[in-house]
């Protein structure tokens, strides 16, 4: 399971290997800021307070986006954050404004 926490949306759902945090937010109504989808707004960056081993590896548009401190402490963004297995996961929406 997922816990996904939107701006005021918190949700419980199952993992879908090969799909983007970001679609999978919206796939069950959570309210997570985005515009772009591609990774140019940032207006989907979350945070994974656990569960960062059931994530692909930060995209080349991720490391352009997000300083290196953001990757470290636990920054994505959602629309590049890709699920590849199932576990345990918290994922919260951290926009900057």
């Amino acid at each position: 399971m997922i816990e996904l926490k939107g701006k005021h949306v918190h949700k419980s759902v199952p993992a879908e290997p090969g799909i983007t945090v970001l679609k999978l937010a919206l796939k069950h109504d959570v309210d997570w800021g985005h515009l772009c989808t591609r990774g140019t707004c940032c207006r989907c960056r979350c945070f994974v307070a656990a569960g960062m081993e059931h994530l692909a590896p930060p995209t080349v548009v991720e490391l352009d986006a997000l300083d290196p401190e953001e990757l470290e402490e636990g920054y994505r963004l959602g629309c590049q954050a890709v699920v590849t297995g199932e576990g345990p996961m918290s994922v919260a929406n951290k926009t900057y404004f």
